[in-house]
């Protein structure tokens, strides 16, 4: 396994809309562990709610996502560049077993199912101390950023 990845080379997004903190490991062409320190300035909870912050499934998903991004990077051996970008394509099998608040890690658990030139699919779950957050199958499509 290894480690030391730069999270802003892999992926094109930035605050706030940067959701993996930390990859912890990955095996090349397997698998992928990463973290989301969940922090109260997060700017979602401003609305989503305010007497009880819960970090909206859809983000959970995003962060699942962002992080199989970084997998199909470090696993074809390249970075993102205006030709060579993956984009959220479908999720199958979404359940939530749990809600995230501020002060949860949650660790994005990230493992490739299927991987063709420009579609993959992910075994993803996302836990909080051990116990399941949220898990789904992810797939992810080779696009470019100009495709108009």
């Amino acid at each position: 396994m290894k480690t030391e990845v730069d999270v802003l080379t892999y992926l094109p997004h930035r605050y706030p809309f940067l959701l993996v903190d930390q990859v912890v490991d990955y095996i090349k062409g397997e698998k992928l562990t990463a973290i989301k320190n969940v922090t109260r300035n997060e700017p979602y909870f401003t609305g989503h709610f305010p007497q009880r912050p819960v970090m909206p499934g859809v983000m959970i998903i995003e962060a699942l996502a962002q992080a199989s991004g970084i997998l199909t990077f470090l696993t074809l051996g390249t970075v993102f560049d205006e030709d060579n970008w993956f984009f959220l394509a479908g999720l199958d099998n979404v359940r939530y077993k749990r809600i995230v608040e501020p002060g949860d890690q949650l660790q994005l658990n990230i493992e490739i199912l299927k991987a063709r030139q420009s579609i993959w699919k992910f075994n993803t779950t996302a836990t909080v101390n051990g116990e399941l957050a949220c898990a789904a199958e992810i797939m992810n499509a080779r696009g470019k950023l100009h495709d108009r």
